[in-house]
């Protein structure tokens, strides 16, 4: 039995996908979202649920694969035949749709991942994960099951390790792909990540406004940057 795909739709427009950070769950994207329903028709991707009733629920650990199928089977419900969607995926959700972008292009309009963290394609990117790992789970890891489960426990204890360790499949994205960065991450991590995964892509790296977190921290911004760069892929491709 196929298992019941958890998503939000909003606003009028070109069907744009989002794939949030972290567990999948879009806690704090309202400001984002809204803004981008002014000119999208807004597909916002939960694919834990747990946004939608499954929190504290068993949860398996979780592979960048099963998300991106789940992505297309969002797409293939709301997109009326042989159109194409825009797709915005964040931190861990940037490496879903690189996958989705590998596995099913033909549905794909423009792809921007924003920082997607698979620090192992970077030359000491095994040092440079332990790290990172290190950083974000330490001591107290908030639970991932039960009436106390948090999106930050479920991250830490089933995306965090897949997800960092995921090395995407390098295809010719062509001007289907951006990579994000934001400006307050220059010299970090994840900004050399997506400068060399733009390399590797043949693709740009663009910054946009925050560090990791600026979808939330600068959500109006953000969101007309976006909305800018995928109207304008679309211009340059027509």
């Amino acid at each position: 039995m196929t298992e019941r795909l958890s998503y939000d739709v909003t606003g009028s427009g070109p069907v744009l996908l989002l794939v949030p950070g972290g567990a999948g769950h879009p806690m704090g994207l309202g400001p984002f979202t809204e803004r981008l329903a002014h000119r999208f028709t807004v597909v916002t991707y939960d694919p834990l649920g747990l946004a939608h009733g499954r929190l504290g629920l068993p949860v398996p650990d979780q592979r960048p694969a099963d998300w991106s199928e789940g992505a297309h089977r969002v797409l293939e419900a709301v997109l009326p035949p042989d159109e194409q969607a825009y797709v915005f995926g964040t931190s861990s959700g940037g490496i879903a749709v690189l996958e989705l972008l590998a596995r099913h292009p033909r549905r794909l309009a423009h792809v921007v991942a924003h920082e997607p963290p698979c620090v192992t394609v970077l030359p000491d990117g095994r040092e440079r994960r332990e790290e990172l790992i290190g950083q974000l789970d330490g001591p107290g890891r908030p639970p991932a099951e039960g009436a106390d489960a948090t999106p930050m426990g479920v991250f830490l204890t089933h995306v965090l390790r897949p997800f960092s360790a995921h090395i995407p499949a390098i295809t010719a994205a062509g001007d289907r792909l951006t990579l994000a960065v934001g400006t307050d991450s220059r010299g970090q991590l994840l900004y050399r990540t997506g400068e060399l995964l733009a390399e590797r892509f043949g693709c740009p790296a663009v910054e946009f406004p925050g560090g990791h977190l600026g979808t939330l921290d600068h959500a109006e911004e953000f969101a007309d940057l976006l909305a800018e760069a995928l109207l304008s892929s679309a211009r340059t491709s027509s």
